[in-house]
């Protein structure tokens, strides 16, 4: 089994930045890929980024040149560098990983996902 534990979240003002970890434990693999999806309240939940094994960085055109992500793999953890904050940014962020590896858009491929982080931005 796989665990996956978010840290980082919080409230910011507007044009603000946060830098969300998520740590995996447990069962040790290699050549995964993890995300990073979000949800608002009353919306479906929605895809922000995902890097695959190789570090190749997909992301939703909303966040682009805003968020980054990367990861470490040494340490099992994904990060995603959030810059320039808007309020519509605000939900929970929620890591998500994909044991074949891909760094992709689709919910489905995910089999292990974390509790969730509350993010806040303020106008």
């Amino acid at each position: 089994q796989v665990q996956l534990v978010e840290s980082g979240g919080g409230l910011v003002q507007a044009g603000g930045s946060l830098r969300l970890s998520c740590a995996a434990s447990g069962r040790t693999f290699t050549g995964y890929g993890m995300g990073w999806f979000r949800q608002a309240p009353g919306k479906e939940r929605e895809f922000v980024a995902a890097v695959n094994w190789g570090g190749i960085a997909n992301y939703a055109d909303s966040v682009k040149g805003r968020l980054t992500i990367f990861r470490d793999n040494a340490k099992n953890t994904v990060h995603l560098q959030m810059n320039s904050l808007k309020p519509e940014d605000t939900a929970v962020y929620y890591c998500a990983l994909d044991p074949a590896g891909r760094g992709s858009y689709v919910e489905r491929y995910y089999d292990y996902w974390g509790q969730g982080t509350q993010v806040t931005v303020s106008s």
